[in-house]
């Protein structure tokens, strides 16, 4: 199974974020991705002046590990796996402080404060689904205490390392994790504080249940010495570069780093070396049949040499590019090894090009017709579309081999800069006129948009579904996501 989520990310960039879930029967998962951008004509992106490095400059990925999924109140019980996981090693790090023992009590206590992480995700994106303030209650409370649980409990570990024998640094990155959990719980307390502001309802109790867990984790941060919001903007700028240090930090375990190479290396060199052969063997045949007419040294064997040399460079640049962009769709651009330490899990192959509308799916051309706001608007404003290519391949076996938790797949987020994409835009106003009851002229500024459309296809295991997003841009950058 393949999920997909989209977001703007800044003023110029989109970020896709791809969950690829591996079905744990023991055979190898196949995952493919096919993304068409359809791209106005008047933004000049085209083959001439957007090649496959430029592309590939455009976009940035970052693999890493699924978080495994626990249950808050679950990972709150003094028998639950992360807790087990991380009291063994905090033990094994003060009874034999071994140089692999310190690397499984980091990560174990990473993996701890990851997992601890997402499940307060999950938990506060389950109660902005409920409607019942009832229910809201009960979610709140269960959020509060458990939350509350589990920090109490991690923070009680801390006296099995407080002892002579262990080192200030493995301490240190004890009280990091600490630091970072606790900014976790205030800043996703905060969120769903303003989302329940947001709603006409009296939640008053809920509230307090909230504004409690926040004070007891601000005053602990005091207590600490962690750093807090100042209102200064030198010390507030250094402390959220400092969060940001923290999540990688913590996430450090769950990313994987590719070893990325190009794709199709040898069979490219073979097609170019057919090329160079038919272009030698059209410059051979032309020499010798001029000269078995003509004889050695004639004027039109001299000449019969120049063209077929000639034409021969021609045929051989002709031949690469066939086999370059018409055979192109069989092969990829690059290809990466997925590994975690010195064991293989899988394999992730790209590839881009430019594809003309025939080539496109019909199933894909409705999709993009779907967001058409006239009548074949894509043939209006003669859409170029980029096709870019992604095959994922992960053994859940090999998966299961490498880690304590039980890991699930991969997950991908795909960052895309579109800053080339402004360049040949308007201006980001234009002016309209009208006139009010009276005949007075009005003069109002409105936003010059660009529409570009992605039409996705996620296949796993012969099914395949198509998610449908809508860029909406200005020569300021990105306004707007959305999924038709």
């Amino acid at each position: 199974m393949i999920s997909i989520q989209a977001k703007k990310h800044d003023n110029f960039s989109v970020e896709f974020k791809f969950g690829f879930n591996c079905t744990d029967d023991g055979i190898k998962d196949q995952f493919s991705v096919n993304a068409w951008m359809f791209v106005p004509n008047s933004l000049d992106i085209n083959p001439e002046n957007y090649g496959k490095k430029q592309f590939y400059r455009d976009i940035k990925s970052n693999i890493r590990l699924i978080t495994p999924v626990y249950l808050l109140r679950d990972i709150a019980q003094d028998s639950s796996q992360p807790l087990s996981y991380l009291r063994k090693a905090l033990e094994r790090v003060v009874n034999n402080p071994h140089p692999s023992d310190i690397e499984s009590y980091e990560y174990h206590l990473k993996m701890f404060a990851a997992i601890f992480k997402s499940a307060l995700r999950d938990h506060a994106s389950h109660l902005r689904s409920v409607r019942s303030l009832e229910s809201a209650e009960y979610l709140v409370n269960d959020y509060v205490d458990n939350a509350k649980a589990v920090l109490s409990k991690f923070r009680s570990l801390y006296q099995i390392i407080d002892v002579p024998t262990v080192s200030d640094k493995i301490r240190s990155s004890f009280r990091l994790c600490d630091e970072f959990m606790s900014h976790m719980v205030e800043l996703r307390t905060i969120r769903l504080i303003k989302m329940l502001d947001a709603l006409d309802v009296r939640y008053d109790n809920i509230r307090k249940n909230f504004i409690s867990l926040i004070t007891d984790e601000s005053e602990y941060k005091s207590r600490m010495g962690y750093g807090q919001l100042s209102g200064e903007p030198v010390h507030d700028g250094q402390l959220v570069y400092h969060h940001g240090m923290l999540k990688k930090f913590i996430e450090s375990e769950l990313y994987i780093n590719l070893d990325k190479k190009k794709d199709g290396v040898a069979v490219e060199q073979i097609y170019y070396s057919i090329a160079a052969g038919v272009a030698m063997i059209f410059a051979t045949a032309v020499a010798w049949h001029t000269q078995v007419r003509y004889g050695n040294i004639t004027w039109p064997l001299f000449i019969a040499l120049v063209v077929s040399y000639m034409l021969k460079d021609r045929i051989k640049d002709l031949l690469r590019y066939y086999f370059a962009h018409k055979l192109g769709d069989k092969y990829f651009d690059k290809k990466a090894t997925v590994a975690i330490g010195d064991k293989k899990i899988g394999v992730i192959k790209e590839g881009f090009d430019f594809i003309s509308r025939s080539k496109t799916p019909d199933v894909v051309m409705k999709m993009r017709d779907m967001a058409s706001f006239v009548e074949d608007e894509s043939h209006i404003f003669e859409e170029k579309i980029l096709l870019y290519r992604k095959h994922v391949e992960i053994s859940d076996s090999a998966l299961a081999q490498v880690d304590a938790y039980p890991m699930k797949g991969v997950n991908e987020i795909i960052r895309l800069h579109l800053n080339r994409f402004t360049h040949k835009m308007d201006n980001p106003e234009v002016p309209i006129y009208s006139f009010d009851a009276e005949g007075n002229m009005i003069t109002s500024s409105i936003q010059k948009i660009y529409y570009v459309n992605i039409v996705f296809q996620l296949q796993h295991d012969g099914d395949a579904e198509y998610h449908h997003f809508r860029l909406t841009m200005t020569r300021n950058g990105v306004q707007a996501i959305d999924k038709i």
